[in-house]
């Protein structure tokens, strides 16, 4: 069984979950407060519920899916009906959290990617912490070399953090990380996290010069990247599965992180995510492996499904 460091206090994070996602949560329960109020659970019922479902971007398809569950498990009291409606939750999500072993190869190389401003820089400087309470070794590569003072964005986490940072004035995010994957193998490093640059999805240009990111990691490292990691803000909805789906097709993504979910009342938008390459096909949803719920240093965290049902229906 795979070993993660927990958070100072557990009783802390939950209740710093509940706290992110306190405005989905409130959407949620007061619409759902309502309907359960009425008389009789019927169709009208299932079409205002869809109506609340769809407000809290849980999106068309994983609502038609809970409507499907729901409707079968023919509820005639509010508490059975709650209590299916969080079962199927947990069974969408389940799947989705998986924990990052790191522990397979050394270094590990885990290359981020993400839109601008969706907190790439500032996740990196939080999994460096969490990896390191957890006694592993971490280099950081100062990847992005478009947007202004990024590298010194990510110096100052690697200050914070105790953490060195390979960075060069001028040159490419390939040569960059290139040169942190060298340095992390002749320093025995556990963990390298290389920043890459923001970009949209629609930036072919762009989109281009981070496949070939890719292949030069491939080509410092065999084998490597080790877990290509998307950063999706929970504020933008439903447009971060559309930004999944392009990543996912340029990259080949194995990991998720989603940051912000303190700001936003589309914190439904995760079960979107987590129905993604869903039972259409054979494979498994890409894993979300942590989430974000505020600024500080410990407020990124591992998503557990249970934790994030719980905090979610209150």
């Amino acid at each position: 069984m795979l070993s993660f460091p927990k958070p100072a206090s557990g009783a802390r994070w939950n209740d710093r979950l509940k706290q992110g996602l306190a405005r989905t949560r409130e959407l949620l329960n007061r619409d759902l407060s309502e309907l359960l109020r009425s008389a009789r659970i019927d169709a009208a019922f299932y079409d205002e519920l869809e109506t609340t479902l769809l407000a809290a971007d849980v999106g068309v398809a994983v609502t038609q899916l809970l409507l499907v569950k729901l409707r079968r498990a023919n509820c005639h009291a509010p508490d059975e009906l709650r209590t299916v409606l969080r079962d199927a939750l947990l069974e969408l999500l389940l799947p989705a959290a998986v924990p990052l072993d790191i522990s397979a190869q050394r270094p590990f190389v885990m290359m981020m990617a993400g839109v601008n401003g969706a907190g790439k820089t500032t996740s990196i400087g939080k999994i460096a912490h969490y990896y390191q309470q957890a006694g592993k070794s971490v280099l950081l590569a100062a990847g992005d070399t478009f947007r202004a003072a990024a590298r010194e964005q990510l110096e100052a986490w690697g200050k914070r953090n105790s953490v060195a940072v390979i960075a060069q004035q001028s040159g490419d995010a390939a040569a960059v990380i290139f040169d942190a994957i060298n340095a992390a193998r002749a320093r025995n490093i556990d963990l390298v996290l290389a920043d890459t640059a923001g970009r949209l999805p629609t930036q072919f240009h762009l989109m281009e010069e981070i496949k070939k990111v890719k292949r030069v990691i491939a080509k410092a490292l065999p084998g490597a990247p080790h877990e290509v990691m998307l950063v999706l803000d929970a504020n933008t909805g439903q447009n971060a599965v559309n930004q999944v789906q392009t990543f996912d097709a340029a990259l080949g993504l194995t990991g998720i992180t989603l940051t912000k979910l303190d700001g936003t009342a589309k914190g439904g938008v995760v079960t979107a995510i987590a129905h993604m390459r869903s039972s259409a096909t054979l494979h498994q949803p890409i894993p979300l492996r942590f989430i974000g719920v505020g600024e500080g240093i410990n407020d990124l965290r591992p998503f557990n499904a249970k934790e994030f049902v719980d905090a979610l229906l209150g």
